[in-house]
């Protein structure tokens, strides 16, 4: 899995015009599944998010993580990480995980996010999405898991 994460002061998500998603401060988790991705990297990804420290203290230091500032999250799915931009000059997505086998992956990411009990909002999975961030800082990282050996 990979995962783009932006710190945000607020994010939407729309389709077709309407918004489907909202949230003030928080997360933006762009998220990408792999072809050999699994529940158990949703699950280390799912957590890392909610506990980076990356929001200010009161000393103006990145060290509290999303739970701890009761932030929200919005989590869209993204396949075009995977796009593969080495040769020519279109991008391959073939290391994107179908959408049968990337849509249930995505659903539980979003479910182990949920039982944090944060607020947390999804784009529409296969959707065409605009996705409009106010990256706060800016904070952006890009977070992979690790391939089961």
């Amino acid at each position: 899995m990979k995962i783009v994460l932006q710190r945000v002061s607020e994010a939407e998500v729309t389709v077709d015009g309407q918004s489907i998603g909202r949230i003030g401060l928080g997360l933006v988790l762009l998220v990408g599944i792999g072809h050999d991705d699994t529940e158990s990297q949703a699950r280390y990804l799912a957590e890392k998010c909610l506990h980076l420290r990356i929001f200010e203290d009161e000393q103006g230091k990145m060290n509290r993580s999303v739970l701890e500032v009761g932030g929200e999250i919005l989590a869209i799915s993204q396949f075009t990480l995977y796009g593969d931009c080495r040769k020519g000059r279109r991008p391959s997505f073939t290391e994107a995980a179908p959408p049968d086998k990337a849509e249930p992956l995505y659903e539980h990411f979003v479910a182990i996010l949920r039982q944090s009990g944060l607020r947390v909002e999804t784009g529409r999975f296969g959707a065409r999405m605009s996705v409009n961030i106010h990256n706060d800082g800016p904070v952006t990282l890009i977070l992979e898991s690790e391939r089961e050996r």
